[in-house]
C-alpha cells in the first residue's frame, strides 16, 4: 500500500528504538520532540524521579478547549527468551504484515498520528489534537499519572481521550483495573530434622498462595452472568514464586508476586484488605514460634479500571468515526482508567490485535494500519470544522 509510506516509515522509526521498560525511552522522546519542533509544535517533557525516562505531550492546533488527546505508551515488553524469525527492532514486511516489537502494542498508533502532523497543520484545526506519550505502561501504568496531572492543569480541557491500544479498531469503553503485590515471608531457619524448632517460610507462603486462589474461586462462583468481561469476575493470580535454599534446611524466606484484575464495580481495597487480614493471621501463627517471623506486603502497582458509562462523549466520537453502533470491553488494563479517574471522557480504539501483543514475531496487518490512518484523518477533519 504505497499510500501508507509515511505511516510505515514512522512505524519503522519508532520500533527501531529499543524502549523495553527496563531501559530509558529518551532516544525515542528526543526524536519525536525534534520532529515536532521542525513543524513548529512545542512539546513538554514530564520526567520520572531520576530523570531516566520521560512522558511527552504536545498540542497541535489552537490552545482552546474541546480537543482530543491521542494517548499511547512508548515502552515495550522484553524480547529476551522469545524465538523471533527476524530482528525485533528492525521492522520486516511480509505477506501483508509488519513484524517487530511494538508494532501492535502500540507504536503503530503513535506512528500514524505523528506521520499525519503535516496534515493536521494544513487542516487549520479549530480544536487541537494532543499527543500524550508515556513511559512504563507495561510495568503497571506508572508513568502516565504525572503527565495526566500536567495536562489537567496546563492544557485547555479536552473533550475526549483516545487511548490507542490494539483493539482491531473496535471501540472499547471498559477495561479491568490492575494492582500487583510482592509478599515476602520471613521464617526461622533450622535443620529440616528439627521442624519443631523452625518455621518454614515456604510453607507459610503456600497458605497465602492458596488464599489468593481461594479468593479467585469464590468470585468465579459468584460471577455476574451478564457481565461483558471475560472472565466476568475479578481475578487474582500468583505468577512468580521463589524461596528456600536447600532441601534439608527449613526455608528462612519465601517471596511471591501476585496480581489483581478488578472488574468495574468491585472494590480493589476490599480484596486487598481480605488478603491482608488473612496474612496477619498467618503471621501471628508464625510469630508464636519465633518473634523474628513476619509477612511483609508491598503494593507495586495500582491502576484503576475504565468503567463503561451511558454518557461517554469519547466513545460517541469513536463510534461516529468508525460507524460502529456499540462498544466492548477488554480484560487487560490500560492507562484509560487513569484518564477517566482524572475526569476525562475516555475510550480505547487502536490498530492491531491484542492477540499479538507481547508475542514473538509480533505483527500488525497493513489493513489495520490503513484503517487506523483513515480513522485519524476523519478525526482531523472533524476537529477542523
Amino acid at each position: 500500500m504505497s499510500d501508507l509510506a509515511p505511516q510505515l516509515e514512522w512505524i519503522s522509526r519508532l520500533v527501531a528504538f529499543d524502549t523495553t521498560s527496563s531501559k530509558s525511552n529518551h532516544a525515542l522522546i528526543e526524536d519525536v520532540e525534534a520532529y515536532l519542533a521542525e513543524h513548529g509544535v512545542e512539546s513538554v517533557r514530564v520526567s520520572n524521579d531520576d530523570g531516566t525516562k520521560s512522558n511527552l505531550y504536545a498540542v497541535v492546533g489552537p490552545q482552546v478547549e474541546g480537543g482530543v488527546v491521542l494517548s499511547s505508551h512508548t515502552d515495550v515488553v522484553p524480547v529476551a527468551g522469545q524465538d523471533w524469525d527476524s530482528d525485533p527492532f528492525d521492522v520486516v514486511e511480509k505477506d501483508g504484515k509488519l513484524f517487530g516489537r511494538g508494532v501492535a502494542d502500540m507504536k503503530s498508533f503513535s506512528a500514524i498520528g505523528l506521520s499525519l502532523v503535516p496534515e493536521m497543520l494544513k487542516a487549520t484545526l479549530k480544536r487541537p489534537l494532543i499527543f500524550a506519550l508515556s513511559y512504563d505502561e507495561e510495568i503497571g501504568c506508572l508513568g502516565a499519572p504525572r503527565m495526566i496531572s500536567e495536562i489537567t492543569g496546563k492544557v485547555p480541557a479536552p473533550s475526549a481521550v483516545i487511548v490507542g491500544e490494539p483493539t482491531s479498531m473496535q471501540v472499547i469503553d471498559g477495561h479491568k483495573g490492575i494492582a500487583s503485590f510482592r509478599v515476602t515471608v520471613t521464617g526461622y531457619t533450622t535443620h529440616s530434622s528439627q521442624t519443631d524448632r523452625g518455621v518454614s517460610a515456604v510453607e507459610a507462603a503456600a497458605k497465602l498462595i492458596t488464599k489468593v486462589s481461594n479468593m479467585r474461586a469464590l468470585r468465579a462462583k459468584g460471577a455476574d452472568a451478564g457481565s461483558p468481561f471475560d472472565p466476568p469476575y475479578s481475578t487474582m493470580t500468583v505468577n512468580v514464586v521463589r524461596g528456600g535454599t536447600q532441601l534439608n534446611i527449613m526455608a528462612g524466606e519465601a517471596v511471591f508476586d501476585w496480581d489483581l484484575r478488578v472488574v468495574p464495580g468491585d472494590s480493589p481495597q476490599d480484596i486487598i484488605d481480605e488478603f491482608t487480614d488473612f496474612a496477619r493471621g498467618v503471621e501471628a501463627e508464625m510469630r508464636a514460634r519465633s518473634r523474628d517471623c513476619r509477612v511483609d506486603i508491598e503494593q507495586m502497582t495500582n491502576a484503576p479500571y475504565l468503567a463503561p458509562s451511558a454518557v461517554n462523549p469519547a466513545a460517541d466520537l469513536a463510534k461516529a468515526i468508525t460507524g460502529q453502533n456499540s462498544t466492548g470491553v477488554v480484560a487487560y488494563a490500560a492507562e484509560a482508567g487513569q484518564f477517566q479517574k482524572a475526569g476525562f471522557s475516555t475510550v480505547i480504539c487502536g490498530p492491531g490485535s491484542i492477540d499479538q501483543a507481547h508475542q514473538p514475531n509480533e505483527f500488525i496487518t497493513l489493513e489495520q494500519i490503513h484503517e487506523g490512518t483513515i480513522f485519524m484523518r476523519k478525526l482531523i477533519k472533524r476537529l477542523s470544522v
